[in-house]
């Protein structure tokens, strides 16, 4: 079994899921596509909110009411959207007849990507980000992150483009 590990930035469309297997109709194993969805974790989200809004230009930091945020509730609403997408990310790959399972982690996306790695025996994995120009340009991004971590091949496919308009427009980044 060839094990390719998908860390999607958001749900992967049918094209997506086309492109993504396309890349590997020369290999003669059966594939299994293992897909990986970030998901953002509530606590670190209220508490960013809040740590930006007592930076303020103040003498006196606002006095904030936490008692209402049931960081509960809002990550089960973050959990909801991250398993929606991963089950469209999943219905699209087996609709090409392909095995393929996922989960959604809140947990750093690097960190849960070095162990589904590891657990699925990954062949390979593929990144699938919106462009992030800055991050790249620092080296800060997922995938200059996850090639100095795994031991395995990466591919990172831009901007959920096909290959084509990634190569008429300028690997994917349009607008430059």
């Amino acid at each position: 079994m060839y094990n390719v590990i998908v860390l999607a930035e958001q749900a992967m469309t049918p094209g997506d899921a086309a492109e993504v297997a396309s890349l590997h109709t020369g290999i003669e194993d059966e594939k299994h596509y293992h897909v990986l969805i970030p998901c953002d974790n509530a606590q670190v989200r209220v508490e960013t909110a809040l740590g930006s809004l007592s930076a303020s230009e103040t003498w006196v930091p606002p006095v904030i009411d936490t008692e209402g945020i049931d960081t509960r509730e809002l990550q089960a609403e973050l959990d909801s959207e991250a398993q929606t997408a991963v089950t469209a990310s999943v219905d699209a790959l087996k609709a090409l007849g392909h095995h393929a399972s996922g989960q959604f982690s809140s947990e750093d996306p690097l960190d849960t990507l070095d162990a589904v790695v590891a657990e699925h025996q990954a062949n390979e994995v593929i990144v699938m980000t919106r462009p992030h120009v800055v991050q790249e340009f620092f080296h800060l991004d997922w995938t200059s992150r996850a090639r100095h971590r795994l031991g395995v091949p990466l591919l990172h496919l831009v901007e959920h483009e096909t290959l084509d308009a990634e190569a008429a427009n300028g690997q994917g980044i349009t607008g430059m």
